[in-house]
């Protein structure tokens, strides 16, 4: 069995690893979003499980108790709590990352109780006073888990947690910078199943995985130019490869992403010198999510400049002909966001494709047609 078919395996089979782990005796939290640090719950002997929702089934029970035009993501992850697919873990915790998330987590909790539950309040605006009150909240969650657990939380094994998972950011980035090839032996579509694996099994397991799929990658021939566009992907959660498989199907080059699955949650390293619940604090408020301000810069295009040159710097760096936004339908934070970041690129003389989606692989077909016609025009 190749590394991409373990890879593959637990893509298909989410939760299949973290069950077994749980039936074993060991804790699992579940959390939302890339602002809750895997750090602290694997410091306390607890497994992170990434919750994610499904593409593939209609969303039928959590409509009866959730607003329909609220976030599809957050109604499908609901939608799976309440048919049990979630009943393994143990507990579960949400950032204040978006008003849905927020308003969800109560009635999953009132519908879905778990012995554990928690709630982080994630500052919206960047600044000294917003790392302190952020550190103050890991504070009472590491206090929500002693209590739970019955154990103290241990500062060396919060240290060795901090270097295991940046460690895994290392290695992901190196996975990363093998796109930069023209064109890459590695596409978009493996990258998403090499990420969204990773999300509900050990880091250890993953590092071993992501370590041996570079080797993997390293060792296939070097494919002949074949002169397709290379396209960056901006928006909020891809868990599920069909839509970066569409664009690839379409004649393109997935090569670098924006996104709350992708890059988000793993770019940039936790400073392991210092205190680290202040590194942590500072670098998962960092994350680049359009629901965090920064202050405003001076005119329009140095505040443009300010928010969004780190993606002009992806772009370059990965050789981007283009770049396309997917939405998830009624994302507040992505849908306002996204015209500002499009002026920006269009800007810089970069083609924009908007693409607002209901959360679901049944549209991939209808979205095929202006993907193309984007392709085509960028050649």
């Amino acid at each position: 069995m190749s590394v991409l078919d373990k890879i593959d395996g637990l893509y298909q089979n989410r939760g299949e690893r973290a069950r077994k782990l749980r039936e074993s005796g060991k804790k699992v939290i579940g959390y939302f979003c890339c602002f809750v640090p895997d750090e602290i719950i694997t410091a306390m002997d607890m497994l992170p499980y990434r919750i994610q929702g499904s593409q593939n089934d209609p969303i039928d029970e959590a409509d009866a108790l959730l607003e329909p035009m609220a976030c599809p993501f957050a109604r499908s992850c609901f939608n799976l709590a309440l048919k049990g697919e979630y009943d393994f873990l143990d507990g579960f915790v949400a950032p204040h990352s978006c008003d849905t998330i927020e308003r969800m987590y109560h009635i999953w909790h009132q519908n879905k109780p778990s012995p554990f539950n928690h709630m982080i309040n994630v500052p919206h605006m960047l600044g000294p006073s917003s790392d302190a009150f952020y550190r103050k909240e890991l504070e009472y969650f590491i206090k929500r888990l002693e209590d739970f657990s019955g154990r103290k939380m241990d500062p060396a094994k919060l240290r060795d947690a901090v270097s295991l998972y940046n460690r895994r950011r290392e290695l992901l980035r190196e996975l990363y910078a093998l796109r930069k090839e023209n064109p890459p032996r590695v596409s978009g579509t493996e990258i998403t199943k090499v990420l969204v694996a990773g999300m509900g099994i050990p880091a250890d397991e993953h590092i071993e995985l992501v370590s041996a799929f570079i080797q993997e990658v390293k060792n296939r021939p070097a494919p002949n130019p074949d002169g397709l566009p290379r396209i960056f992907i901006w928006g909020n959660e891809i868990d599920d490869a069909a839509f970066i498989q569409l664009v690839e199907e379409c004649g393109a080059h997935v090569v670098m992403d924006d996104l709350c699955t992708g890059s988000r949650f793993f770019w940039e390293d936790v400073p392991e010198t210092g205190d680290p619940l202040e590194a942590l604090a500072r670098r998962y408020i960092c994350t680049h999510c359009p629901r965090t301000l920064k202050p405003q810069a001076g005119d329009r295009q140095t505040d443009l400049e300010n928010r969004f040159g780190y993606i002009r710097q992806f772009m370059a760096d990965w050789k981007a002909d283009g770049a396309i936004f997917y939405i998830v339908r009624y994302c507040d934070t992505c849908e306002l966001e996204g015209p500002d970041l499009k002026d920006y690129l269009n800007g810089l003389k970069l083609p924009v494709l908007m693409i607002e989606d209901d959360y679901s692989t049944s549209t991939m077909g209808q979205l095929r047609t202006r993907i193309q016609a984007f392709l085509e025009m960028i050649l």
